[in-house]
């Protein structure tokens, strides 16, 4: 738990304080250093306008990390309210809110995303509706399954027989047992929002230039992959790592999770 921890602080820390660690202004344009390669000055190289690659990726940190946080929480939020209320709110409730996740499971995330950014335009407003209504299906899931089990517990019974309201049950009783699986699977969303961020970016529905972003620099770079593969390099290892460090702490989680609950 320690890695996951101190892997926790790094990323946290990239998000807020990349902008201050940048050498330059990731929007500086610098045509007669454009497609330099990397060097003392220049530690990663520089893009085709210029601008240094190194500050475009610790400003564009904030945007895929503090974007896909922002995602993700929506997300939970979102599909624990609908979990409890398919558990909670009877047969009829229940339908609906299955239903409707069945529905949207139907169809690939990304293409939805697509979709759904395509129709409202690009931007970055467009992105968290888009990667939010395509990833809330999960949380759902997992908030009515436990839910249902809860119901025939002792101290829910005891509570709906003293007249707690549904509300009241869900806040003290519910969430309590909802919170590890569903950390649990935060983080595997939180991995996946920061994949539909690069993937919408680099297919130019997401945060627009001249605004630095993982996938919008992907999306610069594809005309000069043959001359200076290093411009999508850089951004694409930034996207691989991330999104690999969050799902081996999210398994730690699980683990270190499931070892509590034996030792209970």
């Amino acid at each position: 738990m320690r890695s996951v921890c101190v892997l926790a602080i790094v990323l946290v820390l990239l998000a807020l304080l990349g902008p201050w660690l940048a050498p330059f202004d990731p929007t500086q344009i610098n045509i007669p250093n454009r497609l330099s390669p990397p060097s003392a000055e220049w530690l990663l190289g520089t893009d085709a306008l210029g601008r240094d690659i190194l500050s475009r990726l610790l400003h564009g940190a904030r945007w895929s990390l503090g974007l896909a946080f922002v995602i993700s929480v929506i997300g939970l939020c979102i599909g624990t309210l609908g979990g409890l209320l398919a558990a909670q709110g009877g047969k009829l409730a229940d339908w609906v809110v299955m239903r409707t996740t069945d529905t949207f499971l139907a169809f690939p995330d990304l293409v939805a995303a697509v979709v759904i950014a395509g129709v409202l335009g690009a931007g970055t407003s467009s992105l968290i509706f888009a990667l939010t209504v395509t990833g809330w299906m999960r949380y759902a899931r997992v908030a009515r399954g436990i839910g249902l089990s809860l119901q025939t517990r002792g101290y829910v019974v005891q509570a709906r027989l003293a007249g707690l309201s549904p509300l009241a049950i869900a806040r003290w009783h519910y969430l309590p047992s909802l919170l590890p699986s569903l950390t649990v699977v935060w983080t595997g969303m939180f991995a996946r929002a920061i994949l539909g961020i690069s993937a919408l970016g680099f297919l130019g529905f997401g945060v627009q230039p001249p605004m630095p972003e993982w996938g919008t620099m992907l999306l610069d770079a594809r005309i000069h992959m043959r001359s200076t593969p290093l411009q999508m390099i850089w951004p694409g290892l930034a996207v691989v790592f991330c999104v690999l460090a969050i799902n081996l702490a999210g398994d730690a989680l699980r683990d270190a999770l499931a070892e509590q609950e034996n030792t209970q």
